[in-house]
Protein backbone atom coordinates (compact mmCIF):
# COMPACT_ATOMS: atom_id res chain seq x y z
CA UNK A 1 0.00 0.00 0.00
CA UNK A 2 1.03 3.59 -0.83
CA UNK A 3 1.35 5.16 2.50
CA UNK A 4 -0.70 8.44 3.54
CA UNK A 5 1.75 11.71 4.44
CA UNK A 6 -0.37 14.01 6.72
CA UNK A 7 2.51 14.21 8.62
CA UNK A 8 5.48 14.59 5.92
CA UNK A 9 9.01 13.43 7.05
CA UNK A 10 8.26 12.88 10.78
CA UNK A 11 7.04 9.32 9.99
CA UNK A 12 8.48 6.49 8.63
CA UNK A 13 7.38 4.29 5.66
CA UNK A 14 6.09 1.65 8.23
CA UNK A 15 3.95 4.32 9.77
CA UNK A 16 2.51 6.31 6.60
CA UNK A 17 1.39 2.98 5.87
CA UNK A 18 0.09 2.37 9.06
CA UNK A 19 -2.00 5.73 8.46
CA UNK A 20 -3.38 5.07 5.04
CA UNK A 21 -4.54 1.53 5.93
CA UNK A 22 -6.47 3.09 8.90
CA UNK A 23 -7.70 5.52 6.11
CA UNK A 24 -8.90 2.95 4.28
CA UNK A 25 -10.73 0.55 6.92
CA UNK A 26 -12.59 3.90 8.37
CA UNK A 27 -13.38 4.52 4.90
CA UNK A 28 -15.59 1.32 5.03
CA UNK A 29 -14.81 0.18 1.64
CA UNK A 30 -12.27 -2.20 2.32
CA UNK A 31 -12.91 -5.62 0.63
CA UNK A 32 -11.98 -9.11 1.76
CA UNK A 33 -8.83 -8.99 -0.73
CA UNK A 34 -7.88 -5.58 0.84
CA UNK A 35 -8.36 -7.27 4.29
CA UNK A 36 -6.04 -10.36 2.89
CA UNK A 37 -3.45 -8.12 1.85
CA UNK A 38 -3.96 -6.41 5.12
CA UNK A 39 -3.20 -8.92 7.47
CA UNK A 40 -0.63 -10.28 4.88
CA UNK A 41 0.66 -6.57 5.56
CA UNK A 42 0.82 -6.55 9.08
CA UNK A 43 2.47 -9.90 9.91
CA UNK A 44 5.56 -8.73 8.08
CA UNK A 45 7.20 -7.63 11.60
CA UNK A 46 6.45 -6.64 15.19
CA UNK A 47 6.94 -3.04 13.57
CA UNK A 48 3.97 -3.46 11.37
CA UNK A 49 1.97 -5.26 13.76
CA UNK A 50 2.68 -1.93 16.46
CA UNK A 51 2.91 0.77 14.00
CA UNK A 52 -1.38 0.13 13.21
CA UNK A 53 -1.75 -0.80 16.80
CA UNK A 54 -0.80 2.84 17.47
CA UNK A 55 -2.55 4.08 14.30
CA UNK A 56 -5.83 2.54 15.41
CA UNK A 57 -5.28 4.05 18.73
CA UNK A 58 -5.19 7.28 17.76
CA UNK A 59 -8.10 7.11 15.32
CA UNK A 60 -10.35 5.51 18.11
CA UNK A 61 -9.36 8.04 20.76
CA UNK A 62 -10.45 10.78 17.87
CA UNK A 63 -13.29 9.02 16.94
CA UNK A 64 -14.61 8.43 20.97
CA UNK A 65 -14.20 12.32 21.83
CA UNK A 66 -17.92 13.13 21.11
CA UNK A 67 -18.94 10.06 23.29
CA UNK A 68 -16.95 9.96 25.88
CA UNK A 69 -16.32 13.68 27.07
CA UNK A 70 -15.73 12.00 30.52
CA UNK A 71 -12.01 12.68 29.97
CA UNK A 72 -12.08 16.73 28.98
CA UNK A 73 -8.78 17.19 30.49
CA UNK A 74 -7.72 14.99 27.17
CA UNK A 75 -6.71 16.91 24.05
CA UNK A 76 -8.00 14.74 21.50
CA UNK A 77 -7.22 17.14 18.74
CA UNK A 78 -3.45 16.61 18.98
CA UNK A 79 -3.39 12.91 19.04
CA UNK A 80 -3.22 12.95 15.49
CA UNK A 81 -0.32 15.32 15.53
CA UNK A 82 1.20 13.50 18.10
CA UNK A 83 1.06 10.45 16.19
CA UNK A 84 4.36 10.75 14.43
CA UNK A 85 6.22 12.56 17.35
CA UNK A 86 5.76 9.16 19.33
CA UNK A 87 6.16 6.69 16.68
CA UNK A 88 9.20 5.33 16.74
CA UNK A 89 9.05 5.24 20.68
CA UNK A 90 6.00 3.48 20.38
CA UNK A 91 7.85 1.21 18.31
CA UNK A 92 10.96 0.93 20.25
CA UNK A 93 9.11 0.18 23.02
CA UNK A 94 6.97 -2.09 21.73
CA UNK A 95 9.92 -4.51 19.83
CA UNK A 96 12.31 -4.06 23.38
CA UNK A 97 9.41 -5.63 25.27
CA UNK A 98 9.45 -8.55 23.20
CA UNK A 99 5.76 -9.32 23.27
CA UNK A 100 4.84 -9.89 19.81
CA UNK A 101 1.89 -11.75 20.66
CA UNK A 102 0.71 -8.76 22.56
CA UNK A 103 1.58 -6.57 19.76
CA UNK A 104 -0.53 -9.07 17.56
CA UNK A 105 -3.44 -9.23 20.05
CA UNK A 106 -3.65 -5.25 20.21
CA UNK A 107 -3.11 -4.77 16.21
CA UNK A 108 -6.01 -7.69 15.73
CA UNK A 109 -8.39 -5.57 18.46
CA UNK A 110 -8.55 -3.05 15.16
CA UNK A 111 -10.02 -5.43 13.02
CA UNK A 112 -12.53 -7.98 15.19
CA UNK A 113 -13.72 -5.16 17.22
CA UNK A 114 -12.88 -1.73 15.63
CA UNK A 115 -13.84 1.29 18.08
CA UNK A 116 -16.86 3.06 17.53
CA UNK A 117 -17.72 1.23 14.39
CA UNK A 118 -14.94 3.08 12.28
CA UNK A 119 -14.53 -0.17 10.12
CA UNK A 120 -15.80 -3.39 9.38
CA UNK A 121 -15.25 -6.13 11.70
CA UNK A 122 -13.58 -9.25 10.81
CA UNK A 123 -16.87 -10.93 10.53
CA UNK A 124 -18.51 -8.59 8.32
CA UNK A 125 -15.29 -8.27 6.11
CA UNK A 126 -15.59 -12.38 5.95
CA UNK A 127 -20.00 -11.75 5.12
CA UNK A 128 -20.94 -13.35 1.81
CA UNK A 129 -21.86 -10.22 1.08
CA UNK A 130 -20.98 -6.31 2.39
CA UNK A 131 -21.81 -3.26 1.43
CA UNK A 132 -19.47 -0.14 2.01
CA UNK A 133 -20.01 3.24 3.16
CA UNK A 134 -22.74 4.95 1.09
CA UNK A 135 -23.39 1.75 -1.36
CA UNK A 136 -26.70 -0.05 -1.91
CA UNK A 137 -26.50 -3.14 -3.40
CA UNK A 138 -29.30 -5.47 -4.83
CA UNK A 139 -28.03 -9.51 -4.77
CA UNK A 140 -29.71 -12.70 -5.48
CA UNK A 141 -29.40 -15.64 -2.84
CA UNK A 142 -30.27 -19.47 -3.46
CA UNK A 143 -31.70 -18.78 -7.24
CA UNK A 144 -34.86 -16.65 -5.31
CA UNK A 145 -34.36 -14.80 -2.46
CA UNK A 146 -34.06 -11.28 -3.33
CA UNK A 147 -32.21 -8.92 -1.10
CA UNK A 148 -30.94 -5.43 -1.28
CA UNK A 149 -28.51 -4.12 1.36
CA UNK A 150 -28.35 -0.78 2.53
CA UNK A 151 -25.25 0.85 3.50
CA UNK A 152 -22.10 -0.90 5.92
CA UNK A 153 -24.39 -4.31 5.72
CA UNK A 154 -23.11 -7.48 5.99
CA UNK A 155 -25.12 -10.83 5.21
CA UNK A 156 -24.21 -14.49 4.94
CA UNK A 157 -25.49 -17.11 3.17
CA UNK A 158 -26.30 -20.16 6.07
CA UNK A 159 -26.60 -24.04 5.28
CA UNK A 160 -30.37 -24.18 4.26
CA UNK A 161 -33.19 -26.96 5.44
CA UNK A 162 -34.96 -29.40 3.69
CA UNK A 163 -37.57 -26.59 3.30
CA UNK A 164 -36.28 -23.55 3.74
CA UNK A 165 -33.56 -20.88 3.10
CA UNK A 166 -31.10 -19.47 6.06
CA UNK A 167 -29.62 -16.31 5.70
CA UNK A 168 -28.21 -13.96 8.71
CA UNK A 169 -27.98 -10.23 8.28
CA UNK A 170 -24.68 -9.73 10.39
CA UNK A 171 -25.36 -5.80 10.41
CA UNK A 172 -26.93 -2.56 9.20
CA UNK A 173 -30.23 -2.90 7.10
CA UNK A 174 -31.56 -4.86 3.92
CA UNK A 175 -35.04 -6.09 2.66
CA UNK A 176 -35.26 -9.63 1.93
CA UNK A 177 -38.59 -11.48 -0.44
CA UNK A 178 -38.80 -14.73 -1.65
CA UNK A 179 -40.63 -15.94 -4.70
CA UNK A 180 -40.72 -19.17 -3.99
CA UNK A 181 -43.98 -21.18 -2.92
CA UNK A 182 -42.46 -24.14 -2.19
CA UNK A 183 -39.45 -23.20 0.25
CA UNK A 184 -39.51 -20.25 3.84
CA UNK A 185 -37.49 -17.84 4.09
CA UNK A 186 -35.21 -17.30 7.38
CA UNK A 187 -33.58 -14.32 8.08
CA UNK A 188 -31.19 -14.70 11.42
CA UNK A 189 -30.36 -11.17 13.26
CA UNK A 190 -28.73 -11.53 16.65
CA UNK A 191 -31.07 -13.55 18.94
CA UNK A 192 -34.23 -13.84 16.80
CA UNK A 193 -35.61 -15.50 13.44
CA UNK A 194 -37.64 -13.57 10.74
CA UNK A 195 -39.58 -16.05 8.83
CA UNK A 196 -42.12 -15.92 5.49
CA UNK A 197 -43.35 -18.05 2.87
CA UNK A 198 -44.08 -15.49 0.36
CA UNK A 199 -43.34 -12.01 1.86
CA UNK A 200 -40.77 -9.07 1.98
CA UNK A 201 -39.46 -7.43 4.87
CA UNK A 202 -36.64 -5.03 5.84
CA UNK A 203 -34.65 -5.94 9.08
CA UNK A 204 -32.24 -3.72 10.81
CA UNK A 205 -29.52 -4.35 13.20
CA UNK A 206 -26.96 -1.95 13.52
CA UNK A 207 -24.10 -3.65 15.49
CA UNK A 208 -22.80 -7.07 14.73
CA UNK A 209 -23.39 -9.54 17.52
CA UNK A 210 -26.16 -10.24 19.79
CA UNK A 211 -27.39 -7.47 22.42
CA UNK A 212 -27.96 -4.55 19.70
CA UNK A 213 -31.67 -4.01 19.28
CA UNK A 214 -33.03 -5.49 15.95
CA UNK A 215 -35.97 -4.04 14.28
CA UNK A 216 -38.01 -5.87 11.26
CA UNK A 217 -41.17 -4.04 9.55
CA UNK A 218 -43.17 -6.03 7.07
CA UNK A 219 -43.61 -4.38 3.29
CA UNK A 220 -45.48 -6.59 2.42
CA UNK A 221 -47.56 -10.48 3.21
CA UNK A 222 -47.20 -12.34 6.47
CA UNK A 223 -43.89 -12.54 8.17
CA UNK A 224 -43.23 -13.98 11.81
CA UNK A 225 -40.50 -13.39 14.36
CA UNK A 226 -39.61 -15.59 16.19
CA UNK A 227 -37.78 -14.92 19.64
CA UNK A 228 -36.63 -16.92 22.95
CA UNK A 229 -39.46 -14.16 24.25
CA UNK A 230 -42.37 -14.87 22.01
CA UNK A 231 -43.93 -14.83 18.73
CA UNK A 232 -44.79 -12.30 16.54
CA UNK A 233 -47.12 -11.97 13.34
CA UNK A 234 -46.66 -8.36 11.41
CA UNK A 235 -49.11 -7.28 8.15
CA UNK A 236 -48.05 -4.75 5.77
CA UNK A 237 -47.20 -1.28 7.77
CA UNK A 238 -46.67 -3.60 10.83
CA UNK A 239 -42.71 -3.19 12.89
CA UNK A 240 -41.72 -5.06 15.97
CA UNK A 241 -38.10 -4.30 17.83
CA UNK A 242 -36.66 -6.98 19.90
CA UNK A 243 -33.22 -7.49 21.97
CA UNK A 244 -31.44 -10.10 23.92
CA UNK A 245 -34.43 -10.34 26.33
CA UNK A 246 -37.18 -9.07 25.21
CA UNK A 247 -39.66 -9.04 22.09
CA UNK A 248 -41.63 -5.56 21.67
CA UNK A 249 -44.92 -4.48 20.93
CA UNK A 250 -45.86 -4.56 17.81
CA UNK A 251 -46.53 -0.65 16.41
CA UNK A 252 -47.69 0.60 13.07
CA UNK A 253 -45.29 2.15 10.72
CA UNK A 254 -45.49 4.88 7.62
CA UNK A 255 -44.49 2.29 4.35
CA UNK A 256 -42.85 5.22 2.50
CA UNK A 257 -40.82 7.05 5.20
CA UNK A 258 -39.76 3.44 5.96
CA UNK A 259 -38.79 2.54 2.50
CA UNK A 260 -37.09 5.60 1.38
CA UNK A 261 -33.82 4.23 2.10
CA UNK A 262 -34.27 1.76 -0.84
CA UNK A 263 -34.90 5.38 -2.80
CA UNK A 264 -31.82 6.51 -1.87
CA UNK A 265 -33.19 9.28 0.76
CA UNK A 266 -32.52 9.48 4.50
CA UNK A 267 -35.39 11.89 6.26
CA UNK A 268 -34.98 12.90 9.62
CA UNK A 269 -38.23 14.27 11.65
CA UNK A 270 -37.57 16.09 14.67
CA UNK A 271 -34.81 13.51 15.55
CA UNK A 272 -32.38 14.38 17.74
CA UNK A 273 -28.95 15.42 16.27
CA UNK A 274 -26.81 12.39 18.66
CA UNK A 275 -29.54 9.88 16.52
CA UNK A 276 -29.00 11.89 13.42
CA UNK A 277 -25.51 11.50 13.18
CA UNK A 278 -25.05 8.44 13.86
CA UNK A 279 -27.36 8.15 11.05
CA UNK A 280 -25.45 10.15 8.76
CA UNK A 281 -22.29 8.49 9.46
CA UNK A 282 -23.39 5.39 8.05
CA UNK A 283 -23.11 7.09 4.42
CA UNK A 284 -20.25 8.77 4.26
CA UNK A 285 -16.61 8.16 5.05
CA UNK A 286 -14.63 8.84 7.84
CA UNK A 287 -16.49 9.88 11.10
CA UNK A 288 -18.91 12.88 12.02
CA UNK A 289 -18.30 13.63 16.32
CA UNK A 290 -20.65 15.86 18.65
CA UNK A 291 -18.29 17.63 20.67
CA UNK A 292 -21.11 19.25 22.57
CA UNK A 293 -23.69 17.59 24.72
CA UNK A 294 -26.71 20.43 24.39
CA UNK A 295 -26.02 20.91 20.71
CA UNK A 296 -26.42 16.66 20.40
CA UNK A 297 -30.13 17.33 21.82
CA UNK A 298 -30.93 20.16 19.03
CA UNK A 299 -33.57 18.49 16.33
CA UNK A 300 -33.05 17.75 13.44
CA UNK A 301 -35.66 17.84 9.71
CA UNK A 302 -35.27 17.18 6.41
CA UNK A 303 -34.66 14.75 3.64
CA UNK A 304 -30.88 14.16 2.37
CA UNK A 305 -29.72 11.50 -0.68
CA UNK A 306 -27.47 9.20 0.44
CA UNK A 307 -24.75 10.28 -1.89
CA UNK A 308 -24.78 13.92 -1.05
CA UNK A 309 -24.23 13.44 3.04
CA UNK A 310 -21.63 15.85 3.39
CA UNK A 311 -24.81 18.60 2.44
CA UNK A 312 -26.41 18.01 5.55
CA UNK A 313 -23.12 19.37 7.53
CA UNK A 314 -23.32 22.78 5.58
CA UNK A 315 -27.43 22.36 7.09
CA UNK A 316 -26.04 21.99 10.85
CA UNK A 317 -23.04 24.69 10.50
CA UNK A 318 -25.55 27.45 9.89
CA UNK A 319 -28.89 25.74 10.91
CA UNK A 320 -27.39 25.72 14.70
CA UNK A 321 -24.84 28.08 13.98
CA UNK A 322 -22.19 24.91 14.34
CA UNK A 323 -18.48 25.09 14.09
CA UNK A 324 -16.62 22.42 11.79
CA UNK A 325 -13.33 21.02 12.38
CA UNK A 326 -12.12 19.34 9.42
CA UNK A 327 -9.47 16.16 10.57
CA UNK A 328 -7.52 13.53 8.12
CA UNK A 329 -9.72 10.58 7.46
CA UNK A 330 -13.08 12.16 6.83
CA UNK A 331 -13.11 13.13 11.03
CA UNK A 332 -15.21 15.98 11.64
CA UNK A 333 -15.41 17.42 15.08
CA UNK A 334 -18.38 19.43 15.38
CA UNK A 335 -19.08 21.74 18.29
Amino acid sequence: MSGANHHGSLLTPIERDAVAWVQLLAAGEATSADAAAFATWRAQSPAHAAAFAEAERVWGRTATVGRALQDPGVDYRAELDTLARRGRTIHRRAMLGGGLAVVAAAAAYGVTDPPWRMWPSLSELRADYRTGTGEQRAVTVAGDVAVDLNTQSSVAVRAAGDAEDRIELITGEASFATKSARRSLVVIAADGMTVTDGGRFDVRHMQAGSGAPVSVTCLEGLVRIEHRAGVAALRPGQRVRYDTADLGQIVAVDLGAASDWHRGIVEFRATPLTEAVEEINRYRPGRIVLMNAALGQRQLSGRFRIDQMDKVLLQLEHAFNARLQRLPGGIVLLS
